[in-house]
Order: C-alpha cells, then sequence, then structure tokens
C-alpha cells in the first residue's frame, strides 16, 4: 500500500461503517468519496449520505470519539469549532486558521483527543446542520508582533496634562 493512501472509518448518517483506504489529496470524486475497502474493491459513497471521514491509526479500535470536546480551552493554533450535525451529535474540533485548507466539500477537522485512534475528521458540509467558532486562537509569535506593532504606533491625543 503506497504512503498516499490513508487508513478512514467512513461513518453514514445510518449509523452505518465502511472501513477503507482513500488518497490523501483527492479522495472526493464527482460529489463521492472514492474509497478502497479492505476487500480490495473500489467503493464510491455518496457525501450526502456521510456523517464524517474518520482518520485512524487502527481500524480494530472503535470508529467513535472516547472525547467530542476539548476539557480546557486548546493550546495549538487554529479555529476551534463546535459542530452540530443533522442527527444532533454535538463534535467540537481544531481546524487551520487557513483559507487555502478549506474545501467546499466540508471541513477538516483535528479532534479534542489526537492520541487516539482517530487522528482527523472530514465532515461533509450536507452533514452539518450548525457551525459555532468557538475561538481563533493564535500563537505566541503572532501575539508578540501584534504587541510590537501596538508599540510603534504614534498616539493620537499625545499626552494630556494633568491639572
Amino acid at each position: 500500500m503506497a504512503s498516499t493512501h490513508k487508513k478512514v472509518i467512513v461513518r453514514k448518517m445510518d449509523r452505518d461503517s465502511v472501513n477503507g483506504y482513500v488518497a490523501a489529496e483527492d479522495f472526493l470524486v464527482g460529489g463521492k468519496v472514492e474509497l478502497l475497502n479492505t476487500a480490495g474493491n473500489v467503493v464510491l459513497v455518496d457525501l450526502a449520505e456521510i456523517k464524517g471521514v474518520y482518520y485512524v491509526r487502527e481500524f480494530s479500535e472503535a470508529s467513535t470519539l472516547p472525547r467530542k470536546t476539548f476539557t480546557t480551552r486548546p493550546r495549538v493554533e487554529g479555529l476551534w469549532l463546535r459542530l452540530r450535525f443533522r442527527d444532533g451529535e454535538t463534535l467540537e474540533g481544531l481546524m487551520p486558521n487557513d483559507l487555502t485548507l478549506v474545501r467546499p466539500e466540508g471541513y477538516f477537522l483535528n479532534p479534542p483527543d489526537t492520541r487516539g485512534n482517530v487522528q482527523r475528521i472530514f465532515a461533509p458540509r450536507a452533514a452539518v446542520s450548525e457551525l459555532t467558532v468557538l475561538a481563533v486562537i493564535g500563537s505566541a509569535a503572532a501575539k508578540r508582533r501584534r504587541q510590537q506593532v501596538a508599540a510603534q504606533v504614534p498616539s493620537l491625543f499625545g499626552e494630556l496634562p494633568v491639572e
């Protein structure tokens, strides 16, 4: 198996799931996910049927997440999001704060516990009923740059005399 193929568990809206491998970049073909299942057959699954594509370490472990929300504010840079799916399930994750990584078909998220079996999730837009940005988390270097720029900006009023 080439390193360009990733292990995934495709969870459908009807609670069914399919294990297999997808191409790292071009796994979406004409509104469908192209999947090589564990039997070696190419399967096309319509995005409208999919709840999430879970990139996993192993197929043997459960495809459900042990933790679906963050216990504290994440320390990693990105957008902290809360997704509510059409079936009512809620999931939090981190999305890179980079518009070049946003796909029109859906959202890539890093789950709250990246040390678990699930490393990354692709949630199709059709499966999401509500998306909330909880916070924009920046890096320490960006914060220092903003403080340096603010220190260089001249005051509009100067020092006011104290009477």
